[in-house]
């Protein structure tokens, strides 16, 4: 078993959209039966050709393996599901008549029919990424299919680039799955190890067939503190990389470790007779022993040094003289992570929007990364132009008068304990209950869908098409439309539709100083799902005069409010959130940019408040997203996280209700610190998990609670009685004083006919049910 040696320079993961989201397009035109299969594989094929091209051309190889075949049509753990057929009983039909799933049916599993209903979704570690969470069971068949890898593999081939296929690893995979419905009490899907280990070997031993020199196993669930001892997960790491290294008839194996530290888990793969390793080392430290036991072991070390999930521009040159440092310079230089959480290509930017000096995306950083390996290879002085480039730019940027800001500073500074504090529950509940709700009030979370009539009106005005008048008018009218399909449909507390908004953090991110935004920086979310993060890289305030600036929300709330006699919620995002879905400055702690953020949200809440509007939505869907993964890191965080939330939040009056909303995560992580927000109510996406998210709200949890009863990621419209038995499966966990009912999330990517229909069927299920009660 020989292999080639692994390349100087390589990427664990590229964007996966295109430049211009030309996968999204071509998805969402499959989906709605305007372009066929074929049509579809050659837009794929045409994105895979272009990122082969444009890292090709920022200097990595087309032959050494250096490139990674990361293309997916949804998600990379979907992709693992199809690879191995890994199909729970309940979504059987999802296969075709050979028994495997083609792309019809793997899409089936992302989004769900008519018939089926989707795979649970959840974030993919600490990131606004997506994953589809496999059902796996005892007896869940294995059955290889290697179509999609192949046809990958054939796009490269003719295209003249050597590929290093990427697939997640069976750890990860197995500890990000959940256990099939019906499984034992008790039943992992950890304790089907050895059965996917045998998969994974067959898999090596067809890649091998293939040509294939190295295969890239990504392994971030190694870098995740668990309920399982972590002894016992080294042991795991051990015994399946020894048994898949072991084989004779395989690629070389490259395992990646992003988003944290491998800690025990690095001595055990070092032991496995792997060829090489990847370390996050932006994420963490490793200490200067971990680093060193690479030299007897014989395994390359990868250092993932370039940021794969921030887009400042690194200092070359302090990180080329680090990496000399480690093991005399002996290493391969990598991304931290995937770029599949950075956009394409900073040139695509105009320099008057975007402070281009101090940023660098994904095109930008396969540069760095091959300038620092050629400065390994031959010498500082080798890549000196590069350097002084780097250097210049960083000063320019650090110089911005744009980032700085002392009143704002001043202002963070004097903040005193007393401003996270709000009185006592009951007191708030006294003082709100004029809002005069019933049982079980109905709601949405806030936006409603964002028709192309909307994006052409935005699209208009920002052209010059058309005038801030005319939009605003447009808008206006849009308000009223939301406003009286939400009275028809006999909903209890409304909302205006966020019809303004294009992106619930980009749209304050436009209206505060210290942030910049991109015409073309897309990042998937999930799926088809692709989000503009806007650029946190300077003290922030709402815009305008003095150190208040000027109300964003508070002229669409009030003229909504004005056209109904029921409540109207005002709504913003949480200040953990904007950061959680921004790239932020990395110059200062993220507790001072995340109060200074809170701040401009609390000067917000007070004009809304001044405007007479009674319940106030600041949503932290991202809460749980910034946790970090080793449970010895996360106090400090959620100290400073659910801080930043009250500091925002505290300085209301007692009469004004406060929700919030989180989204998919782990909830039972992390309900204290939910808890300890001391919201009003909190709305929580639970439909897809049929309610099980529940069982986690302790007795001691007494404000408001709304689970979700729509899955909204699913084209789905559920029935009058799927709704009443989410209601009653919600109130049959006993633990909750006040009950809400809500869909997931908001409503922006659904159109108006789901819309119409599911509210109508939640509105009515919770009028029967609250009948009951």
């Amino acid at each position: 078993m020989t292999h080639t040696p692994f390349p100087a320079a390589t990427i664990v993961g590229y964007p996966r959209v295109g430049r211009f989201r030309e996968l999204k397009k071509a998805q969402e035109a499959f989906w709605k039966g305007k372009i066929t299969q074929d049509e579809l594989r050659q837009a794929a094929a045409d994105v895979q050709r272009t990122y082969y091209d444009r890292v090709i051309e920022r200097g990595l190889s087309a032959t050494d393996s250096s490139i990674p075949a990361t293309f997916s049509y949804y998600d990379q753990v979907l992709d693992a599901v199809r690879l191995f057929t890994l199909v729970p009983k309940r979504l059987a039909d999802a296969k075709d008549a050979r028994g495997l799933l083609d792309l019809p049916g793997y899409f089936a599993l992302a989004r769900g029919t008519e018939t089926l209903p989707p795979l649970e979704m959840t974030k993919w570690f600490d990131t606004n990424y997506h994953y589809l969470v496999p059902e796996i069971g005892p007896d869940t068949e294995i059955t290889l299919n290697l179509e999609a890898i192949d046809e990958q593999l054939e796009v490269a081939k003719e295209h003249g680039v050597t590929v290093r296929p990427q697939l997640v690893g069976p750890l990860t995979l197995l500890l990000g799955a959940k256990a099939e419905q019906g499984s034992p009490e008790g039943f992992t899907p950890l304790d089907r190890l050895d059965d996917f280990v045998k998969a994974y070997q067959q898999v090596l031993a067809e890649l091998a067939a293939r040509g294939v020199q190295w295969v890239q196993l990504d392994e971030p669930g190694l870098t995740v503190d668990r309920d399982i001892p972590n002894a016992k997960i080294a042991e795991l790491a051990r015994k399946t990389y020894s048994a898949l290294a072991a084989e004779t008839n395989r690629p070389a194996i490259l395992v990646t470790s992003p988003y944290g530290n491998l800690r025990e888990n690095l001595p055990a793969l070092l032991d496995t007779g792997i060829e090489a390793l990847h370390l996050d080392l932006v994420s963490t430290l490793y200490n200067a022993e971990a680093l060193t036991a690479f030299k007897d072991s014989g395994v390359t070390l990868v250092a993932g040094a370039i940021n794969g999930r921030n887009i400042w521009r690194a200092d070359l040159r302090a990180l080329l003289h680090a990496l000399q440092n480690i093991n005399g310079g002996a290493v391969a230089v990598a991304s931290s992570t995937s770029l599949q959480h950075v956009p394409h290509d900073l040139d695509l930017e105009d320099p008057a929007d975007v402070p281009v000096d101090g940023l660098a995306f994904a095109d930008q950083k396969v540069a760095e990364i091959v300038t620092l390996a050629r400065g390994l290879a031959d010498g500082e002085s080798a890549v000196e132009a590069e350097l002084k480039t780097a250097d210049e730019a960083l000063a320019r940027f650090t110089a911005d008068p744009r980032k700085h800001n002392a009143a704002i500073r001043e202002r963070a500074a004097s903040v005193k304990p007393q401003d996270f504090e709000r009185p006592e529950l009951k007191i708030r509940r006294d003082a709100q209950a004029d809002l005069n709700l019933p049982k079980l009030p109905t709601t949405t979370i806030g936006s409603f869908p964002q028709t192309g009539d909307i994006r052409r009106h935005r699209a208009e005005a920002r052209a010059g098409k058309i005038t801030q008048q005319q939009l605003d008018e447009f808008l206006r009218e849009e308000i009223a439309s939301v406003i009286k399909l939400q009275e028809d449909l006999g909903l209890d507390v409304l909302v205006h539709g966020e019809a303004e908004r294009n992106d619930m953090v980009q749209y304050f991110a436009e209206n505060f100083d210290g942030f910049a935004t991109t015409k073309h920086g897309w990042v998937q979310s999930y799926g088809s799902r692709c989000t503009r993060p806007s650029v946190l890289f300077g003290d922030v305030k709402r815009s305008g005069e003095g150190l208040r600036g000027e109300a964003v929300t508070v002229p669409w709330i009030s003229y909504a409010q004005s056209l109904t006699d029921r409540p109207v919620k005002g709504m913003l995002t949480g200040p953990v959130t904007i950061l959680a879905w921004s790239f932020v400055r990395d110059d200062q702690p993220r507790e001072e940019t995340a109060n200074q953020v809170a701040l401009a949200l609390a000067d917000e809440i007070a004009d809304l408040e001044e405007a007479g509007i009674r319940i106030i939505q600041v949503d932290e869907p991202a809460l749980r997203e910034l946790l970090p993964l080793r449970r010895d890191e996360q106090p400090a965080y959620l100290a400073w996280s659910v801080n930043a939330f009250r500091l925002a939040t505290s300085a209301v009056e007692d009469k004004t209700q406060v929700h919030t909303h989180l989204c998919y995560s782990e909830f039972n992580e992390i309900i204290d610190s939910i808890n300890a927000l001391n919201a009003d109510v909190t709305s929580i996406e639970a439909a897809r998990s049929h309610m099980e998210l529940l069982a986690d709200i302790p007795e001691s949890y007494v404000s408001g609670l709304g689970p979700g009863v729509w899955d909204i990621h699913s084209p789905r419209v559920p029935s009058q009685a799927e709704v009443e038995e989410l209601i009653r499966a919600a109130i049959g966990y006993g633990t909750i004083s006040d009950l809400w009912v809500n869909p997931d999330c908001g409503l922006k990517t659904r159109d108006y006919e789901e819309t119409k229909r599911t509210l109508k069927n939640v509105v009515a299920a919770a009028k029967k049910v609250r009948a009951s009660l």
